[in-house]
C-alpha cells in the first residue's frame, strides 16, 4: 500500500473505534480500563496516519508522548490535549492491572476531545497537503 491508502486505513480504523467510543459511553455496560483502551487506540491511529504521509514507518509502540516526538522530527506540532495525553497508561499498564484505572477524566469530555481533534480543520488540511 502506498503511504496515502496506509493512512486513510488508520483514518477509517479511527472513526471505527470513535463509534465505538460514542455507544459505549456508560460506565455500567463498559469498563473504564476498556473505554481509555479504545480512546488510546484512537488517538494512536490519527497520530500514526500522519506519520505515514510524512512516509515515516510509525514506531511499534502505543506511547502517544513518542508519537509526538517523531511527528516532530518530521516538522508535525499538534496541540494535543493533556487529558488525551494521560489515556496513554491505557495502551498497556491498565488493560494488565486487576485494579480500577479511572479516566483521567469524564468519557463524554474525552470524546468530545478526541471528536474535535479529528475533525479539526488543520488536522485534515494535514492529511490534505500530504496526501496531494
Amino acid at each position: 500500500m502506498s503511504p496515502a491508502e496506509d493512512a486513510l486505513l488508520l483514518l477509517r480504523l479511527a472513526e471505527r473505534h470513535l463509534g465505538s467510543l460514542r455507544g459505549t459511553l456508560d460506565p455500567a455496560a463498559f469498563a473504564d480500563e476498556d473505554w481509555g483502551f479504545l480512546a488510546q487506540q484512537t488517538l494512536e491511529k490519527l497520530l500514526k496516519a500522519l506519520l505515514v504521509l510524512h512516509c515515516q514507518e510509525p514506531p511499534r509502540s502505543h506511547s502517544l508522548q513518542r508519537l509526538l516526538q517523531e511527528l516532530a522530527r518530521c516538522g508535525e506540532t499538534l496541540g494535543v490535549a493533556p487529558e488525551l495525553l494521560e489515556l496513554d497508561d491505557f495502551a498497556v499498564l491498565a488493560r494488565y492491572n486487576a485494579e480500577p484505572t479511572p479516566l483521567p477524566t469524564e468519557r463524554r469530555l474525552l470524546l468530545e476531545t478526541l471528536e474535535a481533534f479529528h475533525a479539526n480543520e488543520a488536522f485534515h488540511a494535514k492529511v490534505r497537503q500530504r496526501m496531494s
